[in-house]
Protein backbone atom coordinates (compact mmCIF):
# COMPACT_ATOMS: atom_id res chain seq x y z
CA UNK A 1 0.00 0.00 0.00
CA UNK A 2 1.38 3.43 -0.93
CA UNK A 3 0.40 4.91 2.43
CA UNK A 4 3.27 3.03 4.07
CA UNK A 5 5.63 5.77 2.84
CA UNK A 6 7.29 7.38 5.84
CA UNK A 7 6.14 10.90 5.09
CA UNK A 8 2.52 9.81 5.63
CA UNK A 9 3.37 8.42 9.07
CA UNK A 10 5.27 11.57 10.06
CA UNK A 11 2.44 13.96 9.20
CA UNK A 12 0.71 15.82 11.99
CA UNK A 13 -2.88 16.30 10.82
CA UNK A 14 -5.00 19.22 12.00
CA UNK A 15 -8.51 17.79 11.79
CA UNK A 16 -10.24 21.17 11.89
CA UNK A 17 -8.31 22.98 9.14
CA UNK A 18 -7.51 20.80 6.15
CA UNK A 19 -5.76 23.68 4.33
CA UNK A 20 -3.32 26.13 5.92
CA UNK A 21 -1.43 28.69 3.81
CA UNK A 22 0.90 31.03 5.69
CA UNK A 23 2.55 34.12 4.16
CA UNK A 24 2.64 32.56 0.71
CA UNK A 25 4.38 34.44 -2.09
CA UNK A 26 4.45 33.23 -5.68
CA UNK A 27 6.07 34.84 -8.71
CA UNK A 28 6.91 33.58 -12.18
CA UNK A 29 10.06 34.57 -14.07
CA UNK A 30 9.47 35.89 -17.58
CA UNK A 31 12.88 36.39 -19.16
CA UNK A 32 14.70 38.55 -16.62
CA UNK A 33 11.53 39.92 -15.06
CA UNK A 34 9.78 38.42 -12.05
CA UNK A 35 6.00 38.65 -12.31
CA UNK A 36 4.40 38.42 -8.83
CA UNK A 37 1.12 36.46 -8.70
CA UNK A 38 0.32 35.88 -5.00
CA UNK A 39 1.33 38.34 -2.29
CA UNK A 40 1.76 37.33 1.38
CA UNK A 41 -1.35 35.19 1.20
CA UNK A 42 -2.54 33.50 4.40
CA UNK A 43 -5.63 31.33 4.37
CA UNK A 44 -7.22 28.46 6.27
CA UNK A 45 -10.02 26.21 5.06
CA UNK A 46 -11.80 23.87 7.42
CA UNK A 47 -12.44 20.22 6.66
CA UNK A 48 -15.87 19.84 5.08
CA UNK A 49 -16.11 23.36 3.64
CA UNK A 50 -17.27 24.07 0.09
CA UNK A 51 -15.23 27.11 -0.98
CA UNK A 52 -15.67 29.07 -4.21
CA UNK A 53 -12.70 31.17 -5.33
CA UNK A 54 -13.79 34.07 -7.52
CA UNK A 55 -12.19 37.11 -9.15
CA UNK A 56 -11.03 38.44 -12.52
CA UNK A 57 -8.71 36.44 -14.77
CA UNK A 58 -5.01 36.83 -14.06
CA UNK A 59 -5.40 37.43 -10.35
CA UNK A 60 -3.93 34.17 -9.05
CA UNK A 61 -6.91 31.80 -8.76
CA UNK A 62 -5.44 28.94 -10.79
CA UNK A 63 -2.01 29.51 -9.22
CA UNK A 64 -3.60 29.08 -5.80
CA UNK A 65 -5.13 25.75 -6.88
CA UNK A 66 -1.77 24.62 -8.26
CA UNK A 67 -0.19 25.28 -4.86
CA UNK A 68 -2.96 23.37 -3.05
CA UNK A 69 -2.44 20.33 -5.29
CA UNK A 70 1.36 20.40 -5.22
CA UNK A 71 1.54 21.05 -8.96
CA UNK A 72 3.48 24.22 -8.16
CA UNK A 73 5.52 25.43 -5.19
CA UNK A 74 5.55 28.79 -3.40
CA UNK A 75 8.57 31.08 -3.62
CA UNK A 76 8.13 31.72 0.11
CA UNK A 77 5.70 30.64 2.78
CA UNK A 78 4.05 27.40 3.88
CA UNK A 79 1.42 25.26 2.16
CA UNK A 80 0.00 22.56 4.44
CA UNK A 81 -2.80 20.33 3.14
CA UNK A 82 -4.31 17.59 5.29
CA UNK A 83 -1.30 17.75 7.60
CA UNK A 84 1.34 17.50 4.85
CA UNK A 85 3.79 20.33 4.19
CA UNK A 86 3.69 20.28 0.40
CA UNK A 87 6.47 22.82 0.02
CA UNK A 88 8.86 20.38 1.74
CA UNK A 89 7.97 17.19 -0.17
CA UNK A 90 10.06 15.82 -3.02
CA UNK A 91 8.42 15.36 -6.42
CA UNK A 92 8.04 11.59 -5.96
CA UNK A 93 6.38 12.10 -2.58
CA UNK A 94 4.09 14.75 -4.05
CA UNK A 95 3.00 12.33 -6.77
CA UNK A 96 2.06 9.70 -4.17
CA UNK A 97 0.32 12.29 -2.00
CA UNK A 98 -1.63 13.76 -4.92
CA UNK A 99 -2.83 10.34 -6.07
CA UNK A 100 -4.30 9.44 -2.69
CA UNK A 101 -5.19 12.71 -0.98
CA UNK A 102 -6.66 15.04 -3.63
CA UNK A 103 -9.04 14.77 -6.57
CA UNK A 104 -8.70 17.29 -9.42
CA UNK A 105 -11.47 18.33 -11.82
CA UNK A 106 -10.43 20.28 -14.93
CA UNK A 107 -12.35 22.71 -17.13
CA UNK A 108 -11.73 20.60 -20.24
CA UNK A 109 -12.55 17.26 -18.52
CA UNK A 110 -9.18 15.59 -19.45
CA UNK A 111 -10.79 12.18 -19.92
CA UNK A 112 -8.75 9.78 -22.06
CA UNK A 113 -10.67 9.56 -25.34
CA UNK A 114 -9.74 5.93 -26.10
CA UNK A 115 -11.08 4.66 -22.75
CA UNK A 116 -14.75 4.38 -21.87
CA UNK A 117 -16.14 6.20 -18.83
CA UNK A 118 -15.76 3.18 -16.55
CA UNK A 119 -12.14 2.67 -17.61
CA UNK A 120 -11.36 6.37 -17.07
CA UNK A 121 -12.50 6.02 -13.46
CA UNK A 122 -10.58 2.79 -12.95
CA UNK A 123 -7.32 4.32 -14.20
CA UNK A 124 -6.38 6.39 -11.09
CA UNK A 125 -7.22 3.41 -8.87
CA UNK A 126 -4.94 1.17 -10.92
CA UNK A 127 -2.19 3.81 -10.88
CA UNK A 128 -2.20 4.33 -7.11
CA UNK A 129 -3.09 0.79 -5.99
CA UNK A 130 -4.81 2.04 -2.84
CA UNK A 131 -7.68 -0.46 -3.21
CA UNK A 132 -7.33 -4.20 -3.80
CA UNK A 133 -7.85 -4.98 -7.49
CA UNK A 134 -11.05 -6.94 -6.87
CA UNK A 135 -12.70 -3.87 -5.27
CA UNK A 136 -11.84 -1.31 -7.97
CA UNK A 137 -14.49 -2.28 -10.53
CA UNK A 138 -17.21 -2.22 -7.87
CA UNK A 139 -16.13 1.23 -6.70
CA UNK A 140 -15.95 2.59 -10.27
CA UNK A 141 -19.52 1.43 -10.90
CA UNK A 142 -20.63 2.91 -7.59
CA UNK A 143 -19.13 6.29 -8.50
CA UNK A 144 -20.78 6.30 -11.92
CA UNK A 145 -24.07 5.64 -10.16
CA UNK A 146 -23.38 8.53 -7.77
CA UNK A 147 -23.09 10.98 -10.67
CA UNK A 148 -26.03 9.50 -12.58
CA UNK A 149 -24.03 7.82 -15.34
CA UNK A 150 -24.46 4.14 -14.53
CA UNK A 151 -26.09 3.55 -17.94
CA UNK A 152 -23.21 5.27 -19.80
CA UNK A 153 -20.34 3.17 -18.41
CA UNK A 154 -19.33 1.67 -21.76
CA UNK A 155 -19.54 4.94 -23.70
CA UNK A 156 -16.40 6.74 -24.86
CA UNK A 157 -16.06 10.39 -23.73
CA UNK A 158 -16.76 11.61 -27.28
CA UNK A 159 -20.06 9.73 -27.29
CA UNK A 160 -21.60 11.65 -24.36
CA UNK A 161 -22.41 15.30 -23.71
CA UNK A 162 -20.08 17.84 -22.11
CA UNK A 163 -22.08 17.77 -18.90
CA UNK A 164 -21.85 13.98 -18.76
CA UNK A 165 -18.11 14.15 -19.38
CA UNK A 166 -17.72 16.58 -16.49
CA UNK A 167 -19.75 14.34 -14.19
CA UNK A 168 -17.52 11.43 -15.21
CA UNK A 169 -14.48 13.60 -14.46
CA UNK A 170 -15.89 14.27 -10.98
CA UNK A 171 -16.37 10.53 -10.47
CA UNK A 172 -12.76 9.99 -11.55
CA UNK A 173 -11.59 12.64 -9.04
CA UNK A 174 -13.35 10.63 -6.31
CA UNK A 175 -11.80 7.32 -7.38
CA UNK A 176 -9.29 7.04 -4.52
CA UNK A 177 -11.65 8.60 -1.95
CA UNK A 178 -9.63 11.80 -1.39
CA UNK A 179 -10.44 14.18 1.46
CA UNK A 180 -10.04 17.21 -0.83
CA UNK A 181 -11.59 17.93 -4.23
CA UNK A 182 -10.34 20.91 -6.25
CA UNK A 183 -11.77 22.13 -9.54
CA UNK A 184 -10.59 24.83 -11.95
CA UNK A 185 -13.51 26.40 -13.86
CA UNK A 186 -15.40 23.08 -13.91
CA UNK A 187 -18.46 24.66 -15.54
CA UNK A 188 -16.62 26.94 -17.98
CA UNK A 189 -17.59 24.85 -21.02
CA UNK A 190 -21.14 24.02 -19.93
CA UNK A 191 -24.47 25.72 -20.51
CA UNK A 192 -26.16 27.36 -17.51
CA UNK A 193 -28.57 24.50 -16.77
CA UNK A 194 -25.85 21.83 -16.94
CA UNK A 195 -23.50 23.99 -14.85
CA UNK A 196 -26.13 24.17 -12.12
CA UNK A 197 -26.40 20.36 -12.12
CA UNK A 198 -22.63 20.09 -11.65
CA UNK A 199 -22.63 22.56 -8.76
CA UNK A 200 -25.53 20.66 -7.16
CA UNK A 201 -23.35 17.56 -7.36
CA UNK A 202 -20.53 19.44 -5.62
CA UNK A 203 -22.94 20.48 -2.86
CA UNK A 204 -23.95 16.85 -2.35
CA UNK A 205 -20.27 15.89 -2.02
CA UNK A 206 -19.86 18.46 0.74
CA UNK A 207 -22.81 16.88 2.54
CA UNK A 208 -20.89 13.59 2.37
CA UNK A 209 -17.99 15.22 4.23
CA UNK A 210 -15.69 16.15 1.34
CA UNK A 211 -13.80 19.46 1.28
CA UNK A 212 -14.21 21.30 -2.03
CA UNK A 213 -12.25 24.25 -3.41
CA UNK A 214 -13.66 25.46 -6.73
CA UNK A 215 -12.38 28.26 -8.98
CA UNK A 216 -15.22 29.82 -10.95
CA UNK A 217 -16.02 33.00 -12.87
CA UNK A 218 -19.73 32.32 -12.41
CA UNK A 219 -20.63 34.22 -9.25
CA UNK A 220 -24.28 33.19 -9.55
CA UNK A 221 -23.22 29.58 -9.14
CA UNK A 222 -20.68 30.47 -6.45
CA UNK A 223 -23.56 31.19 -4.06
CA UNK A 224 -24.04 27.41 -3.83
CA UNK A 225 -20.76 27.26 -1.90
CA UNK A 226 -20.66 27.64 1.86
CA UNK A 227 -17.90 30.23 1.57
CA UNK A 228 -16.70 32.67 -1.09
CA UNK A 229 -13.08 33.83 -1.43
CA UNK A 230 -12.41 36.80 -3.71
CA UNK A 231 -8.89 37.22 -5.11
CA UNK A 232 -7.75 40.53 -6.55
CA UNK A 233 -4.17 41.23 -7.68
CA UNK A 234 -2.95 38.17 -5.80
CA UNK A 235 -4.52 39.18 -2.48
CA UNK A 236 -7.62 37.99 -0.65
CA UNK A 237 -10.26 40.70 -0.65
CA UNK A 238 -13.13 38.76 0.88
CA UNK A 239 -13.10 35.52 2.84
CA UNK A 240 -15.61 35.26 5.72
CA UNK A 241 -15.41 32.09 7.79
CA UNK A 242 -18.59 30.14 8.52
CA UNK A 243 -20.17 30.60 11.96
CA UNK A 244 -18.08 33.68 12.67
CA UNK A 245 -14.71 31.91 12.66
CA UNK A 246 -11.86 34.30 11.91
CA UNK A 247 -8.90 33.72 9.62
Amino acid sequence: MVESNSFFHNAIINMSDIIQLTHVHKAYTLGQIKQPVLHDLSLTIAAGEFVAIVGPSGNGKSTLLNLLTGIDRPCRGEVIVNGHSLHRLKEEQLSVWRGTQVGIVFQFFQLLPSLNLLQNILLPMDFVGKLPKRERLERARYLLNQVGLEDQAKQLPGQVSGGQQQRAAIARALANDPALIVADEPTGNLDAATAEVVFTLFSSLQQQGKTLVIVTHNEDLAVAASRRIALHAGCIRQSPRPEGRSL
